[in-house]
């Protein structure tokens, strides 16, 4: 399949830039002096979503002791994300407008939601009573996840663009790209 021109690549830079958060004020992205953990994220309710940035917050000591910056981009509002920020430990940034979102090359597909996978992992995250939310953000339901590893001068070193809403990094893949890019 050809490379879709908008998507960013290993070797690609992106400009250093300050970023609002949801509840922290803002944030250097990437952050100047550790590798960062990009994500992107559906919207804030989502299940699938709330299921992978749990098993994150539940490890991220392991994240900082390997030099790694979290941060977690969703395409909903910041009245839509403050009942999630209290329960997990990293930055969160709301972006309803996807700017970000297009920048980075980030998709919205219906794949996202008919993958077989996608549905396994709703369910996971139903069963789990996540917090219910109905504002699904611009791109709703359709939006797929992205994962960029960058360098603090800008540089992508990996990344991967998801098929489906379920089509992500691992906490373990993270901590591996982050051991194999050390700076």
């Amino acid at each position: 399949m050809p490379r879709n021109p908008s998507r960013i690549a290993p070797g690609d830079s992106v400009d250093v830039r300050q970023v609002d958060t949801v509840s922290s004020g803002p944030v250097t992205l990437p952050d100047p002096q550790r590798l960062t953990h990009l994500q992107f994220r559906r919207y804030a309710g989502c299940p699938i979503c709330n299921l992978h940035l749990r098993s994150f917050g539940q490890r991220h000591d392991e994240l900082e002791a390997a030099g790694v910056r979290e941060i977690a981009v969703f395409h909903s509002t910041t009245e839509a994300m403050t009942p999630y920020q209290d329960t997990l430990p990293f930055v969160l940034i709301a972006d309803p407008q996807r700017k970000l979102y297009r920048e980075f090359g980030v998709e919205r597909s219906m794949r996202s939601i008919a993958d077989p996978r996608a549905w396994a992992a709703a369910a996971r995250g139903w069963n789990r009573h996540l917090p219910p939310q109905s504002d699904t953000g611009d791109g709703g339901h359709t939006g797929l996840p992205a994962d960029f590893l960058i360098a603090p001068n800008g540089r992508i070193l990996a990344c991967k663009y998801g098929f489906h809403a379920n089509d992500q990094w691992t906490f373990d893949e993270v901590l591996d790209q982050a051991r194999h890019h050390r700076v």
